[in-house]
């Protein structure tokens, strides 16, 4: 290929017949133009113009190179602008354990986008939330893992206790029982806490604040001491063990802020009234020196607000 700045000079005189306006064009001398469209040519074999009194003219040769030339500027200049509008356009990286993306921060999102119109969200919802190097080792049942995953900023389960990072605690966590609304009724109904122990305990990851088993803390609480928690369903997410609740399988013991939309439809159920708080809570976590970056900001004080919101 010939230099681009020769191809370049050449299309900007054959447009305009003339070195002077192609200079113009181009900010550099006519004498710069004709150096290049002269180096062109040598480089080409064949002449591109002949130079008239009058002016320019363009020779076949010219006239045939022009169409493609002026078609791959343009080509190049749509290439350019495109990069640049991709580069205009934010990307705000998220990330959350699957349960809490799908159940808390999906059903509200559209009114953070509806707000930035201009912010893209990218949300990754990963297992892979908390880094045990750090001194935490807790997980909302869901596996460990890195810290931050390369998003602008994540949504932790954990005691908040992060060093070199912004944390804003977004909600306490605390756990009941929660079933279908057919298990109330039929051949043994649920009314009281003993009585779980006709029915199928569903599990999952998490575990209380001293590493026992939620469910064996939970029916200490109420006072019971007959159910055995060595059985039951078992999963690796939250969200499963709702699912499997809400579909009559047994009854969950969760975070009713994961489960706020199927107990408003009456999909699931809370037979107790003891609610069994917890150490560890949601928290959102940001690079200590990007924590004020306006998108970044932008969605933290959203995440508070939504906070709030069901605090009330």
């Amino acid at each position: 290929m010939p230099p681009l700045n020769a191809l370049r000079a050449f299309e900007a005189a054959a447009r305009h017949l003339s070195f002077a306006l192609a200079a113009r064009e181009l900010h550099v001398t006519p004498a710069a133009v004709s150096h290049q469209v002269k180096g062109l040519e040598q480089n080409l074999g064949v002449p591109l113009f002949r130079r008239l009194a009058r002016g320019l003219e363009l020779t076949r040769a010219g006239q045939a190179c022009l169409p493609g030339l002026r078609d791959g500027f343009d080509r190049l200049a749509a290439a350019v602008e495109q990069v640049r509008a991709l580069g205009e356009t934010r990307t705000l990286a998220v990330s959350a354990a699957p349960s809490f993306a799908t159940r808390w921060l999906a059903p509200r999102l559209h009114r953070f986008v509806g707000a930035h119109p201009d912010l893209d969200v990218r949300i990754n919802a990963s297992a892979q939330l908390i880094d045990p190097s750090k001194g935490d080792v807790r997980h909302d049942g869901e596996a460990g893992g890195s810290m931050m995953e390369d998003a602008d900023i994540a949504i932790r389960f954990g005691t908040g206790e992060y060093p070199g990072f912004r944390v804003d605690k977004l909600l306490p966590a605390a756990v009941t029982p929660m079933c279908s609304p057919q298990l109330l009724e039929g051949e043994r109904p649920l009314r009281e806490p003993a009585d779980l122990k006709h029915h199928v305990l569903i599990h999952d990851n998490v575990s209380s604040d001293d590493g026992r088993a939620l469910w064996q803390v939970w029916l200490e609480a109420a006072g019971v001491e007959d159910v055995d928690v060595s059985h039951g369903l078992r999963f690796n997410h939250a969200m499963m063990a709702l699912e499997a609740a809400a579909d009559g399988l047994g009854v969950a013991l969760g975070m009713p802020v994961l489960a706020a939309a199927d107990l408003a439809a009456g999909r699931l159920v809370r037979p107790f009234k003891l609610v069994l708080p917890l150490k560890f809570g949601y928290h959102a976590v940001s690079a200590a020196e990007a924590s004020q970056r306006p998108d970044i900001a932008a969605f933290r004080e959203w995440l508070l607000a939504e906070a709030r919101r069901d605090a009330q």
